[in-house]
């Protein structure tokens, strides 16, 4: 199977019609829409109060006109007070709840996404702009799913009621009010694509920022010794001034829309109260009337400002599901159909691992990174892959554990092909330790028993043994259960930890790629030796630097250009491959026969 490589920026704000930036949003509050009904339908209470309001007050000033008792009217307007704040007291708590937990579920679907994204799209991408995107993208989703639809039908139900309240009271003040009503909508409706954009762009820089930074981050030793300091803080600085520059264009956006919608409420306010006085002065209007409708007219800045808000978050919630959306596309590790009904097992007379006839390219129109590779793993003993830079071997391993499937060709594991292995049942026959030896957050103990939960101490104590790392993790502070970063142990000690990590979980077959590279003589020799162990037992494979790994090996295969050049023993190579003899003296090492004997 082929992988396609998408053409997209990494990191850019996918650009995605409105329609389905919408989807995105709904599908967050698809499981929470009864709740979110819910808090609708509190807030709309909450409004109906807020509107009743003037009305009750007009009966008062009413009542005051005519000497009426104010028993009733007052009644009901501390009804209405007292339940209008405790249904927004209530509103307020069940929203933020339902916030938290939109915020939740979509950061666990997306970490749960994210670590099942195949090898190659995840290696495409910062992982600190992945970071950025479950950590800040996501909270502008909650308010973009919760109090943006809420506040967003509050307003607009509460400016209508008033509107609607406004023209009951008067025509003529009502339809004045409107025409600056529609002046400032339209006003503000035209600052809004910009909003969008300059608050998509600033998360955009966010992200690389996260990128950048947690490069840096993980190489900082390179970057001290080569005194790179201010040059990365100028540089990562870049993305945050750009954040910032974008981020100061979307306030003063959003500062003009506050500022015409509240400047049109206030001359709304203004022009009623003029014309309503002169009103009031012909006697075509009473007191009461105008001072409720003026209420009205107070009242609309709420409403106005709950849609200004909504619109605002809601335009940041939509870049962000774009955004997060561009996380859920990536494709994900699935097992080939055949393999869901198909039980794990081994036949213990074939070779471990097969290659026949595989050929791998990075691209479509890439050269092959493995070209026409045929290659066999015995079940038993050390197989050393070893060829110039380039030459395919740690993509061999990629493909053993299916990163990466092979565009033609096939490739057998205990007789079977590998499309007719789970992922699970594949690597839980294979341990795999890595060039670069990362640890996992957490103890040394967690990360000893990484592959196999269940192991005991007694097993983690041989095989920190085994590397002769015992001594050392026993003199550390907790012991076992102290945490390891990569200040508390050198690139030595790391390899030593992630090569135990796999001997605990004592495999039938184990791939080794380079894992003796910063060893020092001692550990080296003693290391070397748990692999012989290893060996007798299963399979080892080692993509080997080091003339210790290669002499020690049953079988070497010599790699170039994608392509199996040669396969025998050390003596046997230096005998008959110029290749090897050059790999071999590029290590500083006698390429004489007689000396290879007494090596």
């Amino acid at each position: 199977m082929t992988t396609s490589v998408s053409t997209a920026d990494p990191g850019q704000t996918p650009d995605m019609p409105m329609r389905a930036k919408l989807a995105i949003l709904w599908g967050y509050m698809r499981p929470y829409r009864g709740l979110l009904a819910l808090g609708v339908l509190l807030g709309l209470l909450g409004t109906a109060a807020e509107l009743a309001t003037p009305l009750v007050t007009k009966w008062v000033l009413d009542g005051l006109a005519v000497s009426e008792s104010l028993a009733a009217p007052i009644t009901v307007l501390a009804v209405l007070l007292v339940a209008g704040s405790v249904i927004g007291l209530i509103q307020t708590i069940m929203l933020g709840t339902l916030a938290e937990r939109i915020i939740l579920a979509t950061r666990t679907g997306l970490i749960g996404h994210l670590l099942r994204v195949e090898v190659p799209e995840l290696a495409r991408r910062p992982s600190g702009e992945m970071v950025a995107r479950v950590t800040s993208d996501t909270l502008l989703i909650r308010e973009a799913t919760t109090s943006s639809i809420v506040n967003g039908v509050n307003g607009f139900v509460g400016m209508a009621g008033a509107l609607v309240l406004m023209a009951v009271l008067d025509l003529q003040l009502f339809a004045t009010t409107m025409v600056v009503i529609i002046m400032v909508g339209v006003a503000a409706a035209v600052l809004m694509p910009g909003l969008a954009k300059a608050q998509q762009d600033a998360q955009a820089e966010i992200g690389f920022l996260g990128g950048r930074l947690e490069g840096i981050l993980r190489s900082i030793r390179t970057v001290k010794a080569s005194r790179a300091e201010a040059r990365e803080s100028d540089r990562i600085g870049e993305f945050a001034h750009r954040s910032a520059s974008k981020g100061i264009r979307a306030v003063r956006i959003e500062a003009w829309a506050w500022t015409i919608t509240g400047a049109g409420i206030n001359l709304a306010v203004m022009v009623v109260l003029a014309f309503g006085a002169w009103r009031v002065a012909d006697g075509s209007m009473t007191v009461s009337t105008l001072i409720a409708f003026l209420l009205y007219g107070f009242q609309l800045m709420m409403p106005v400002s709950l849609l200004t808000m909504s619109v605002t978050a809601l335009q940041s919630g939509l870049a962000a599901a774009a955004r997060i959306s561009e996380i859920s596309d990536l494709r994900t590790e699935s097992d080939d159909t055949v393999t869901q009904s198909v039980p794990a097992r081994v036949d213990r007379a074939a070779a471990a691992l097969e290659l026949r006839d595989v050929v791998y390219r990075y691209a479509p129109d890439a050269p092959a990174a493995l070209d026409g590779i045929d290659l066999t793993i015995p079940r038993r003993g050390h197989t050393a892959i070893v060829g110039p830079s380039g030459a395919g071997k740690t993509t061999i391993f990629s493909l053993f554990l299916k990163f990466l499937r092979p565009d033609r060709g096939e490739i057998v594991l205990d007789g079977r092909p590998l499309d007719q292995w789970t992922l699970h049942d594949l690597r839980a026959r294979i341990a795999y330790v890595e060039q670069d030896t990362p640890l996992v957050p957490g103890t040394v103990r967690d990360n000893l028993v990484y592959a196999a939960p269940q192991a005991s101490d007694d097993e983690v104590w041989r095989a920190l043994a085994a590397v002769r790392m015992d001594d050392r993790v026993r003199s550390m502070p907790g012991g076992l259960l102290g945490d390891v970063t990569t200040s508390t142990l050198s690139g030595g000690e790391r390899q030593r930890i992630a090569l135990a990590r796999a001997l605990v979980v004592d495999p039938e077959l184990l791939l080794l790629d380079e894992v003796t590279a910063q060893l020092d003589g001692l550990t080296e020799a003693s290391v070397a030796e748990g692999i012989r162990r290893q060996a007798t037992r299963g399979a080892v494979v080692t993509i080997a630097h080091r003339l210790s790994t290669i002499m020690d090996a049953d079988q070497i295969v010599v790699l170039e250009a994608g392509r199996v050049r040669a396969v025998g023993d050390h003596r046997s190579l230096l005998a008959t491959d110029e290749l090897y003899r050059e790999l071999v003296a590029a290590m500083r090492i006698d390429t004489d026969l007689d000396s290879a004997d007494r090596g």
